[in-house]
Formats: structure tokens, sequence, C-alpha cells
């Protein structure tokens, strides 16, 4: 079979990216290439044609045609790039082009260029590690540095090294071609643009971008405003950018109130965000015929990039971004709308001048532009990673341990990731995947949603049930009293927004079900109620946010991760104890009930469900405490942070070294008795850490209480229950903090001593050092240090010591870090008022001539 060849010169026509064709072969033919080039000079295009091509031309005669791969960000720009080539190849889609992305895939026997997105091109590799079939894989858009894209180029790289005749292609319009292609080991092709005439201009809103909801009300309304009037004097058509599906409705029902009121009835106002179906995505983004009204399409990010709407000269932009951040102490990961980076509002303003002259107008100021950052924070930094995780697992590479990644994940988000997937019995102890984990990793969709709907539907053997449920709490759909079974009615009989969209996605699961019972020869069970169902399918999901009640009649909960979360007012769920909990969002106020969050969709549960679904999360555990003198135990059983029950237990000499540490922790250090040496120790250390940082250890309160069992642990062991704290050696405990080997130069860096000119060694106070940027002290009888001029420092000449200068009798004279400055100047006076009242004891005219002593006269001169 012979492959299909692009005509090139018909698809590159009017294309700048195709005057630097020769180029872009040439790169190919090393196997890795990274191609810049500004927006709108059809590299989504061109390159993907070009490099079927090439591999139809390497593959060897009689072969199977090799396929080419094309990865896009959003399944729009999947569909609209497919669209594109094979209309220009004059092919239909699905033949020599097709593509594929979650639910809907036209390809064909003869297609030898596909587009997809990441999230199938990960799962693609994971069923064919070697990609069988496959002669390049192009990744467009890696600029904007999401989690998918940061992986395929690390597994890619993998693959080359298997498989070193797979052309592997980055492509962006504001890549560091540097970085990427030193990741690659690729050439590097900059694809320069004759730029059509751009004009930006700044039209601020006199009111707030953002308020303590989000994108304030007042702002929507200046955008919605500013879009209609801009398109209206221009007549062309034109693309307004917000940050999330919600604005972009909302604009949208202003917009179009707006251009009513005005008579503007010819303008055609179109959303384009991830909710809508693709016939009405597909629909924004096509060309409009001469005859259509002109249009304005109001966007989120995902018409950022590779889209090129025809005839488009006019950009309105918010200046806002959706990014994903992390709220550690909740434990929730969530969406928040924050200034787009420059880098953003400058592939959003080369929109309007892809084809011809264009205006963008920022609906901000300059100075706001000016403050946003320079580019895009990789979400690999602030995602939950958890979906990450366990597609690294299964490409054997748990934690991305020895994959070779742009920007390696934080490693406490990578943990939190790794523990869930062992609670989601996905991975085992060594964190290798499970037969689930690999069942769940292979579908297009979230981990927690893909576990659910697999575990689910063992559990309730109900498919449809199962994927209605599934289908709910995963398609962002709104439930005002947070109930989700009020939902999924609503759902079914059509009177929740969304409906359609629900249904076509709940009878796509439901399939997935359906295949995962019979691949288990299990047979379908009687239909499941909501009630029934929707707990426990959502408590697979995420076991770790099932929750209890707080009190009987509280709206809070305390879900088994330990974080608080309270019902919205009104909610029928508050007469379940048990909850399992799909979404939360951060509050303050009476809504959140003194919790700071409130929970937005949960589905009631029993207890006996809640003890089943979280067995992963139980514990029977022995809390010792110290309490009126005695150490105290009693054995709890609970279901992570939610305690089921307790009882009192007899105290086992195990058990006092937690009791002491526990009470430590409350008590504070001033429960341990400080001796002197123990007081020095500590203060040398602390100067030490101020000065050298790590690997000499944090000393602070908190730092000690912290790392209570690494110093004192052993000693806390063998203690009795009986015992007293005043027992413990605490300076011995410090020193178990000492780095080795570095801490052979302790006494060198920090002596316990200071030899002073008299022959006398000088204690060091390094007390001061414990409060911030104290220096140490060396409290000394002036006539001890006659002729030294330079003060002596420590900690490798870092730090000057300060000298307190002491009367014969002992009493403060002067406090100097500066003895050349004292002896030439204030010394004099101190020796007019001290001679008469010390006459044994010399106090020389010249103090730089004068011997260094601690006796006096008398005993000086014999």
């Amino acid at each position: 079979m012979t492959a299909h060849r692009f005509d090139l010169a018909t698809i590159g026509a009017g294309l700048p990216v195709a005057q630097a064709a020769a180029e872009i072969e040439a790169a190919l033919a090393t196997g890795a290439a990274v191609i810049t080039a500004p927006p709108g000079t059809g590299k989504t295009t061109f390159v993907p044609a070009l490099a079927a091509n090439v591999v139809a031309r390497l593959t060897p005669a009689g072969d199977k045609p090799q396929v080419t791969l094309l990865s896009q960000p959003r399944r729009v720009a999947v569909r609209a790039a497919a669209r594109r080539l094979a209309a220009l190849d004059g092919s239909p889609l699905g033949g020599p082009v097709g593509f594929t992305v979650r639910g809907e895939r036209s390809v064909g026997d003869d297609t030898v260029v596909e587009a997809l997105t990441p999230g199938v091109l990960l799962r693609r590799l994971l069923s064919d590690p070697a990609l069988d079939g496959v002669g390049a894989v192009i990744l467009d858009e890696v600029h904007e540095r999401s989690v998918d894209s940061d992986m395929l180029l690390g597994m890619l790289a993998e693959v080359r090294e298997l498989r070193p005749e797979l052309i592997v292609v980055a492509m962006s319009a504001t890549l560091d071609s540097t970085v990427t292609a030193e990741h690659l080991a690729a050439a590097v092709v900059d694809v320069p643009s004759p730029l059509h005439p751009l004009s930006v201009e700044y039209a601020p809103s006199p009111s707030q971008r953002l308020d303590d909801r989000g994108v304030s009300r007042d702002f929507l309304a200046h955008v919605a405003d500013l879009a209609v009037a801009e398109q209206a004097a221009s007549g062309s058509d034109a693309l307004v950018f917000l940050p999330g599906a919600w604005e972009v409705d909302e604009v949208v029902r202003l917009a179009r109130g707006r251009a009513a009121d005005l008579g503007s009835g010819t303008v055609e106002i179109l959303p384009l965000h991830g909710r809508l179906p693709a016939r009405d995505q597909d629909r924004a983004v096509s060309g409009r015929l001469p005859h259509d009204a002109p249009r304005i399409i109001v966007s989120t990010a995902l018409a950022e990039s590779s889209l090129t709407v025809p005839g488009l000269r006019l950009v309105i932009d918010a200046g806002l971004s959706r990014e994903a951040r992390r709220d550690q102490a909740r434990d929730m990961t969530g969406l928040v709308t924050v200034s787009a980076s420059r880098a953003s509002a400058e592939q959003r303003a080369g929109r309007a001048a892809r084809e011809g002259a264009g205006r963008a107008i920022r609906a901000y100021s300059e100075t706001d532009f000016a403050r946003m950052p320079a580019a895009v924070t990789p979400e690999i930094l602030s995602a939950d990673l958890t979906d990450a995780a366990l597609l690294l697992a299964a490409w054997g590479t748990p934690g991305a341990a020895g994959l070779r990644l742009t920007t390696p994940p934080p490693r406490a988000a990578m943990a939190r990731a790794l523990e869930t997937l062992r609670t989601l019995e996905l991975t085992d102890a060594n964190d290798r995947v499970t037969a689930l984990g690999s069942r769940v990793a292979s579908l297009p969709f979230g981990v927690r949603e893909a576990r659910a709907l697999l575990a689910g539907v063992h559990d309730v053997r109900d498919p449809d049930r199962v994927g209605e449920t599934v289908a709910a709490f995963s398609g962002d759909y709104r439930a005002s009293d947070a109930d989700l079974a009020g939902l999924l009615r609503g759902l079914r009989s059509g009177r929740q927004p969304g409906a359609d969209r629900w249904r076509r996605e709940a009878k796509r699961l439901a399939r997935i079900a359906a295949d995962e019972l019979r691949g288990s020869r299990e047979t379908p069970g009687g239909a499941a109620s909501d009630g029934a169902s929707a707990g426990r399918i959502t408590a697979l999901a995420r076991p770790e946010w099932i929750a209890r009640r707080t009190g009987e009649h509280s709206r809070s909960y305390l879900f088994a991760s330990g974080t608080r979360a309270a019902l919205p007012d009104g909610s029928p769920l508050v007469a379940s104890e048990w909850i399992a909990v799909r979404e939360v969002q951060r509050a303050e106020g009476r809504a959140a009930d003194g919790t700071g969050a409130v929970i937005r969709l949960a589905a009631a549960m029993t207890a006996e469900d809640a003890a089943e679904i979280g067995g992963t999360l139980r514990s029977r555990t022995r809390v010792a405490r110290f309490d009126d003198g005695r150490v105290r135990v009693r054995e709890e059983d609970r279901l992570g942070a939610i305690l089921l029950s307790a009882s009192p237990a007899s105290p086992r000499p195990e058990d006092a070294g937690p009791a002491f540490a526990a009470h430590l922790q409350e008590a504070g250090l001033a429960a341990l008795t400080w001796t002197d040496a123990a007081r020095h120790l500590r203060a040398r250390l602390a100067l030490l850490h101020r000065e050298l940082g790590e690997p000499w250890p944090d000393v602070t309160d908190r730092a000690l209480l912290d790392t209570i069992t690494d110093w004192l642990g052993p000693d806390l062991a063998r203690l009795s229950p009986k015992a007293s704290l005043a027992a413990l050696d605490v300076t011995g405990g410090l020193r178990r903090l000492l780095p080795w080997p570095e801490a052979v130069r302790l006494d060198e860096l920090a002596p316990e001593r200071l030899p002073v000119p008299s022959g006398s060694t000088v204690a060091i106070d390094y007390a001061e050092a414990l409060d911030g940027d104290g220096r140490p002290i060396v409290a000394v009888k002036l006539q001890e240090v006659f002729g030294l001029g330079d003060t002596p420092r420590l900690v490798g000449g870092r730090v000057p010591v300060l000298f307190h200068l002491l009367s014969p009798a002992r009493r403060p004279l002067a406090v100097t870090g500066d003895l050349a400055s004292f002896w030439n100047g204030p010394y004099q006076d101190v020796r007019r008022e001290m001679r008469g009242k010390y006459p044994k004891h010399p106090w020389p005219e010249d103090p730089w001539a004068a011997e260094a002593t601690a006796r006096t006269k008398r005993a000086m001169g014999r």
C-alpha cells in the first residue's frame, strides 16, 4: 500500500512557514526538531503535511504506511486542524487526515496524519510504548506548559532512545527553544513572519476586574459594551477573551442584550468554551460566508493558540486567566482567576493580525499589563498531580523518578499524589500500578472519575446508574443545595441546564462500565436508587472526602482528610450524619459556618458504607498523652481524621515516648530543663545556621518542636510512664543534630572561648544569636586586651565579636565592635574616670604600647 502524499505547494500557498520548508525538512531528518513561528504562519497546517511526506519517503517500499501524530491541547483545536488540512488536501475528513478526541474518532485505513489531544496520546503511549506504526509525533503549543505536554516531552525522549528513527517535533509561537531543544537534543528552526500591522489600545474599566467572588459583574458588563461598540465601529468579526465558561456565557447574554438595544441585529454573538457541544464549538471557529452576518466570538483561552478564525480583525482581551491552585491546608485544588501573562496577552492580540491589519483592545490599563507575569507558570508546579502520578507509574517511572522533565514536579505535591493512588488502590505499597490502576490509566478521563466508574460498577452492578452518576459529578454541573441525588433527578427530567450534554456523556460512560462488568463475568444487578448508589460511587472517587457531621444540628462536616467544610443553608443533606463530598469551594462568613469552605456537591451515605469504602483509611491506634503528671492512653478507631470510637487503655513502657513528645508539642521547650551547656550549644548552632544555612540545623523553637523525635526521640523512648522530663539530657539531644562531617568544625567556627592578649581565654556568649541578628559577646576586663586592634571574627571571618569591656570589678565600661576606634578615642575618657577609682590597676596613656594583663600593677612588677 502506497502512503498518501500531500501537495505541499497547494497546502503551503500563502503560508509564511512554507518558505522555511527546506530548513524544516533538514531538521526533521535529524530525528528531532523544535520549530518556533509567530501566530498565523501556518505551522499547524503545513508542518504535519511536510512531516507525513518525509515519513512516507523514509518508509521502506512495501511496508505499511506510518502515521504522523499531531497533538493539540484542546479538542476544538484538534478538530479544526484536521478539518483545515483535509480541506486543503481535497480529501474527506477521516481519510488521509483524521482525528481522535475523547468520545469521538474519525480515522481510516489510509490515514497518515492524525490529530489528537495530549491525553489521548499519553494513553496510546501506555498501551503501545514503542508507538508501532507511528513515524512522527508533533507536539503543538508546548509553550502552554500543561502537565500532559511536559510528560509527553519526557516520555517521547525515552521512546526515541528505543526508536531513533521516530521523528519528534515541538512547536510553539512563544517557546523557549533552547531549553526544549536541549531536552530533545533537537535542531531548532525559527520561522520569521512578515507581521501585519497591529494596533494595541487600552480601555480600562472604571470598576475592578476582580472582587471577592471572582470576576466582577460590572467588569463583564464593561467587556460586553466594549465588544459590541467596537465591533459595530469596525464592521469586522471580533474575538473576546475571558477566563472561564461562566464569564463567557454571561458576556454573551449581556452583549446580545446590548446589541438589541442598539439595533445591531445583524451581528451574531457566539460563545466558545469546552462545555459546548462539538458542533457549536466548530461553528464558532469556522469561516463565515460572504452573506453571513459579522460575528462576535466570546471565548475562553482555548482560542488563544492554534486556531485561526477566518475574517477576524478585532480582539477584546479581559487580561484574565484561570489557573489551578492548591490549598494545602484544606487538601483542595481548584481553579482561581488571576491576571494572564504578558506572553498570553501578546498571543491573544496577535489573533487580530493573522490575516491582515488588526486591532487589539485591552480592557485594562497599561499599568496592569506591565504588572502581569512575563510567562505562564508551568502547570506542574501548582496542579493536583494525582492523574499525572498514575500515568507516570503506568509508564514505569513512579513519582517521575528517572524521567527527564522540563520542570520537575514539587516533591510534596508528588508525595501527596502517590499517597492518593495508594488510597484509591491504584498502586501498591511500592507505587507499582495495580490491575485496577492499569485499567483506570487506560481511560481517557480523570483518575478519580475512572476509579469511581470501574470500581462503582462492580459495587452497584448497574452500568447505567454508575454512568449517570459519574457524568453528573464530573461534568461541572451546579446544585445550589449541594445535593447530588437532586442534581441527577434534574438532569434526567431535563430541567437542569446541560441535560443533553450530560445524557450523551452518561451513555458513553455506561458503555465503558458495562464492558468492565462483562470482562469480569459479573451479571448486572437490579436498578439501584440514587440514595443507595450516589454516595457509594462518589466515595469511590475520593474516599478521603468521606465526611461526618460535627454535631447533631450542625451544617459543618469533618472530612477523613482532616479538613472541614459546611453545607449550604437549606441543603437536604444536613439530615445525613455521613456524606461523600465531590466538590468544595473556599469561602468565608456565615456560608462557611466558620470552616473556611463550602460543600458544593455531595451525596448522603450510611455509616456502614463509609466504613466499608473508606477501609484503606481505617486505623486503630494507641494515643498516649501526658496529663496531670501521668501518662494516659486511649485506643482510637479512626477513619482518617474522623474519630469513630475511643476507649481507655493501660499505659505500656513504649507509650511514654510518644506521650512526652506530644506534651512537649503543646507545652513548648520551656517544659525541658535547659542547663547552661544546653543553652550555650543551642546558641552556637543558631549562629552557624543563620550564617551558613544547611546542613547546620535550625534550632528555633518551631524547628526543634517539629523535629522533637529526631533529637530527643531515643531519650524519650527510654523514659518510663512515671518518669519526669527533668531527667532528659538536652545537651546530648542537641548534639544529635550536628551534621557530619561538618560537625568537626564546630569549635573552629564557633569556639566556646576566645584567647585574648593577656594570655587568658574568655567565654564567648552566643545568646544574642538566638534573637535574630545578634552578635557573639566577649565580656573581658579592659586591661586584658591592651594593644588589640583587629576585632576577632568568627564563623570563618563572617561575624565580628562584640566586646563588653569591664572594670577591674567586672562592671561594664564600654561596648564596642571596633577596638581600634575605642583605643584612639573613648578610651581616654574611661582612663580619666577610672584611674582614680582603681589606682592599683594599670591605666596607661598609650594603650597600644601597654602590656595586656589580668593583674594589678604591683603583681606586674614582681
